[in-house]
């Protein structure tokens, strides 16, 4: 038996305690099995002996001795199967303690595995992550390429026009020393010009104050007449190159048409003006402005929607009354100024009757 178990011998990672315990019982069987036997051998050849002794008792002995020779044998087999039994169990022992550091080294190993799967899963992401980004900068790439190349096409172009500019450019400069000749030359001619036209500038400027001092005679004379004609009213102001008339005196409250009044005194500065108009000579520039002026309060009409409307409104029913007396048209001008100009800025009811007025004024145009 003992030769049987070295056979079967223990494999490498296998258990081979149970089935070394198994055989040993088997084997403790056997001799029970066989003692119970040579016990009821003993019996039946007891009652034999008891008929026949002397024969059964020499073959008796001759068992016994077999029996004895294999009961040594049996002890001997017992002893080894215990001694096996304690090197089995030994080795049980020590495979049970190698299990335990087995699981747990497989305790380990199975952390580790999952945190290699773990790692492993976000290796995964990673790389996703990084192929889409790869995806992304080769077609930034692409379009990086693609602007190099019309940036080079840009460039070659660029130099071309820059070749050309020079070329240009050297053209110009050989144009611009050409100019910078003439124009020294006429620098020279300009110099002579200058004396030519400063001298004329003077002559122009005292022709021109003649002229002034001309009209202003003429202006003089023309509202010294009109005063003289007019007499001293209170409603009608000369003040310096200015006529001025009161509103009330040409037009009604609110209203852009003359009245019969101020027609007649409109009539006479008419008359006065052709006077002293085919005075004047014809290179004398002159023109009659109609200045129309409002108080500050406010009118808001169909007719007028302001101040403003009313005063040109009044100034050009002058200008037309005095065309139609006879004055040219060309030598007349109309401005509305509303309540932007007033003589006096009191908020009286004096202030606004002295603010609503015409004035006529003799100027050069």
């Amino acid at each position: 038996m003992a030769a049987r178990l070295a056979r079967r011998g223990p494999q490498a990672g296998t258990d081979l305690s149970w089935p070394g315990f198994v055989d040993a019982l088997s084997s403790l069987l056997l001799v029970v099995i066989f003692v119970l036997l040579i016990f009821f051998l003993s019996q039946t050849f007891l009652s034999i002996a008891l008929s026949g002794r002397d024969e059964a008792l020499a073959a008796l002995r001759s068992d016994l001795n077999d029996l004895a020779r294999q009961l040594r044998m049996e002890r001997a087999t017992s002893l080894e199967l215990r001694d096996e039994i304690s090197v089995l169990s030994a080795t049980l022992s020590t495979a049970q303690q190698d299990n335990e550091a087995l699981r747990t080294q497989i305790t380990g190993l199975t952390g580790q595995l999952n945190e290699a799967r773990a790692n492993l899963v976000q290796a995964a992401e990673d790389q996703a992550a990084a192929q889409a980004r790869i995806a992304a900068l080769t077609v930034d790439v692409e379009e990086r390429d693609k602007r190099l190349a019309a940036e080079e096409a840009r460039t070659s172009a660029a130099r071309d026009e820059i070749a050309l500019l020079n070329q240009n450019l050297a053209a110009l400069r050989q144009q611009i020393a050409s100019l910078e000749q003439k124009l020294d030359a006429s620098e020279q001619k300009d110099k002579r010009q200058e004396a030519i036209i400063k001298n004329l500038g003077e002559r122009l400027n005292a022709a021109l104050a003649n002229k002034v001092a001309e009209l202003s005679d003429y202006r003089s004379e023309f509202f010294g007449r009109l005063k003289a004609l007019l007499g001293a009213r209170p409603d009608i102001i000369v003040e310096g190159d200015r006529f001025v008339f009161q509103s009330e005196l040409l037009f009604g409250s609110g209203s852009a048409d003359l009245g019969e009044a101020g027609k007649r005194q409109l009539a006479t500065i008419a008359e006065t003006l052709l006077i002293i108009g085919d005075t004047i000579p014809q290179e004398v520039d002159w023109v009659l402005r109609v200045d129309g002026h409002t108080d500050i309060l406010p009118i808001r009409t169909e007719q007028f929607p302001s101040n403003w409307e009313l005063s040109q409104a009044r100034a050009l029913s002058v200008v037309k009354f005095l065309i139609s007396q006879g004055v040219p048209p060309s030598r007349l001008a109309a401005a509305g100024f509303g309540p932007y100009q007033p003589r006096d800025p009191r908020n009286t009811a004096a202030a606004y009757r002295t603010n609503r007025r015409i004035e006529l004024r003799l100027d050069q145009s």
